[in-house]
């Protein structure tokens, strides 16, 4: 989880991606920021994520990021 919130953070630091639960909702994210985001997980973690999982609910809050990372893993 530490390695997706410094993604995060480095995307953009003046967020709490902590707590914030409506990344997507409240327009934090971009799609230039998913673009961004989707690439270094496939970097960091070695887990592309399919087309099919790139919804607002994945990712509207690390947390929920992070279980879809998680899954792609166990997968």
């Amino acid at each position: 989880m530490e390695t997706l919130l410094q993604i995060l953070q480095d995307l953009h630091p003046e967020v709490d991606f902590e707590t914030e639960e409506h990344l997507i909702d409240n327009k934090i994210l971009n799609s230039f920021d998913i673009v961004t985001i989707v690439a270094e997980i496939d970097s960091e973690f070695d887990v592309a994520i399919p087309a099919e999982h790139l919804l607002p609910k994945n990712f509207n809050s690390a947390k929920a990021l992070y279980a879809l990372v998680q899954k792609l893993m166990d997968e």
